[in-house]
């Protein structure tokens, strides 16, 4: 195997170690923010609860409510009743029934209000249970992932150790030169420094390109960049199967 081709084999090499360090360190960012994040989350559906809680207990409360008006209607015709049985002539009799025919009429709305009334506090228990439901997931997630937070982290730490060492170990064989470019490339853009160049693409930013470049790409003389992401690039040819193979 070529120098070339020795020095883009351990870019890759290194890239593939930077790529876990990259993983670790978001890991490590993002675990406590995970928390954070849930915690909000939490907190808004704590509030959706007591809100449907106390909608739901504000519609128990109209149905007792309405639960006694329908009773007292009912010993209401019941006297009303009495009172026109009772009636000594036409007039009294006829006003009784009026009263009687009142009653009943509002006892009816009361009554069909009630079914009313029953659908809708269905519906609120249902939606009620399904935000219990998910409270008491989100409640145990979330205590479960504050409790493995610092495991989560330490762990995370000590990839990093191991990494930086697996690190060191992939660069030794990189030339001073070609790995300080590749040191500069890496701080200054967004994972991957170097890239396979497919059919003529840059598989980092997705761009031709120019003929000339490629040509001089596939010669495998010396390492190249791509003229418009900047990152280092290799012809994906240079590492075939057949050639992996070879090598083992």
């Amino acid at each position: 195997m070529s120098l070339y081709l020795r020095q883009i084999e351990q870019l890759v090499e290194l890239q593939k170690v930077d790529d876990q360090i990259h993983a670790v360190r978001k890991d490590l960012t993002n675990a406590p923010k995970e928390i954070e994040d849930m915690k909000a989350g939490f907190k808004k559906l704590e509030e959706e609860r007591a809100k449907a809680d106390e909608t739901l207990n504000h519609l128990r409360e109209q149905e007792k409510r309405l639960n006694f008006d329908i009773a007292d209607d009912e010993i209401k015709i019941k006297r009303s009743q009495t009172k026109y049985m009772q009636a000594s002539n036409a007039k009294e009799y006829n006003a009784g029934m009026r009263e009687v025919d009142s009653l009943e009429k509002q006892n009816l709305n009361r009554k069909s209000e009630k079914l009313l009334m029953a659908e809708e506090l269905t519906h609120k228990e249902n939606i009620l249970e399904e935000i219990n439901t998910r409270y008491t997931r989100i409640e145990n997630e979330l205590a479960e992932k504050e409790a493995g937070l610092p495991d989560r982290l330490e762990k995370a730490r000590n990839m990093l150790k191991e990494l930086d060492d697996r690190r060191r170990e992939a660069g030794k064989d990189i030339s001073m030169p070609v790995l300080s470019r590749y040191e500069f490339i890496r701080e200054r853009l967004a994972y991957p420094v170097i890239v396979p160049v497919v059919s003529g693409i840059c598989s980092g930013c997705n761009i031709s390109i120019p003929p000339q470049g490629y040509i001089e790409l596939q010669k495998g003389k010396q390492i190249l960049s791509c003229p418009n992401c900047q990152r280092l690039i290799y012809w994906n040819e240079h590492f075939t199967p057949v050639q992996s193979e070879a090598k083992d």
